[in-house]
């Protein structure tokens, strides 16, 4: 092959392989997935919020695995040695004071009126059936996050009206005194050889 053909063919090749190297280029450019829109920043009131949706997962299911039979189910029943259950609420009763309780601390950040038949921290009188106590219990954290949506930080260290108590102490004491009552339902649960529903799945 003379040397003008060789150099030809040379610089052919050299400008195909380029070419096939850009396309490349392009095409991995083109498929790159693509930065998602940014999110909005979290704000009080979705933190507030997340905290309320974590807490009303773990109460609602802990709740909803415990048999119906068994909502009157209190470890006074078990006369366990050098014990002291006497007169501790049922489990049934527990998740009942969660969900009054929930409604007399974030009533007070959304201004609503307590249901007519919630008289103290022992839930209505009226409402004993498991469907009962679970429909009053999902209210409670409705209005749970009713009251979050209304935190700003302009306002979150306001009191509002017969409280000694800021909004925002208002909305977190409102999660803190649901995990504590959670853990006896736990309790409650394991007793009657029910593992949580948060437990189930991992170690033991």
């Amino acid at each position: 092959m003379k040397p003008l053909h060789i150099w030809l063919f040379s610089a052919v090749l050299i400008l195909a392989v380029s070419a096939q190297g850009q396309g490349t280029k392009s095409a991995a450019v083109a498929t790159a997935p693509q930065p998602q829109a940014a999110q909005a920043a979290p704000t009080l009131a979705s933190a507030i919020d997340r905290e309320i949706s974590a807490i009303e997962k773990q109460v609602t299911e802990a709740a909803e695995a415990m048999p119906e039979g068994k909502f009157n189910f209190s470890p006074e029943s078990l006369n366990l040695p050098g014990s002291d259950y006497k007169g501790v609420r049922a489990f049934g009763g527990q998740v009942k004071h969660i969900a009054a309780s929930n409604y007399f601390i974030w009533s007070g950040l959304t201004g609503e009126k307590l249901p007519v038949n919630l008289k103290d921290g022992n839930g209505p009188e009226d409402v004993k059936t498991k469907a009962e106590i679970l429909k009053f219990l999902k209210d409670s954290f409705a209005l749970g996050h009713r009251a979050a949506a209304t935190l700003t930080t302009e306002n979150m260290l306001q009191t509002p009206e017969h409280s000694n108590s800021t909004r925002l102490r208002l909305a977190t004491f409102g999660v803190a005194h649901a995990f504590n009552h959670y853990g006896q339902m736990v309790e409650y649960l394991r007793m009657n050889g029910i593992v949580p529903p948060a437990s189930r799945g991992k170690s033991e």
